[in-house]
C-alpha cells in the first residue's frame, strides 16, 4: 500500500508543473477575455471613441452655426440696413411697394366627414 501512495504522490508531484501551467493559462484566457469584452474593455473603448469623434462633429457643426448666428446679431446691433431688411421680410413677411409675393396653395382636408358618421345620419332617418 505504501508503494501505491507513493506511486500516487510521485504523479502529482510529477504532473504540477504542468497544472501550474493550465492554471496560469486560464487565468491569462481570463484576463485577456475581460481585457477585450468586459465592462471598460477594448470593445467599451472602441465605441466610446466612435461615439467621441461623432460628438466632436457635431460640436464643430454648432460652432459654425453659432459663428453664423453671432454675424447676425452683430449685424442687427450695428443697424446694417440690409441685415434688417432681409429679417423683416422673412420673419415679418414684408414687401416693397410694387413687388409681388407668391403664396403655395396646401393642400386642403376632406370637408367631407368620415364614411361612419355617414351611415349613423342615414340610420336616423
Amino acid at each position: 500500500m505504501k508503494v501505491r501512495i507513493r506511486n500516487s504522490e510521485s504523479w502529482l508531484y510529477r504532473m504540477r508543473l504542468v497544472l501550474a501551467t493550465l492554471c496560469v493559462a486560464a487565468l491569462a484566457a481570463l484576463v485577456g477575455y475581460k481585457a477585450i469584452f468586459g465592462a471598460n474593455g477594448m470593445k467599451v473603448w472602441q465605441s466610446k471613441r466612435a461615439e467621441s469623434l461623432v460628438l466632436e462633429k457635431d460640436i464643430e457643426r454648432m460652432r459654425g452655426e453659432q459663428e453664423e448666428l453671432q454675424r447676425q446679431v452683430d449685424g442687427l446691433r450695428r443697424g446694417d440696413a440690409a441685415m434688417i431688411e432681409k429679417e423683416a421680410r422673412e420673419q415679418l413677411g414684408f414687401v416693397k411697394p410694387g413687388e409681388v409675393v407668391l403664396f403655395e396653395q396646401r393642400a386642403k382636408s376632406d370637408p367631407k366627414p368620415p364614411a361612419v358618421a355617414d351611415n349613423i345620419d342615414h340610420a336616423a332617418q
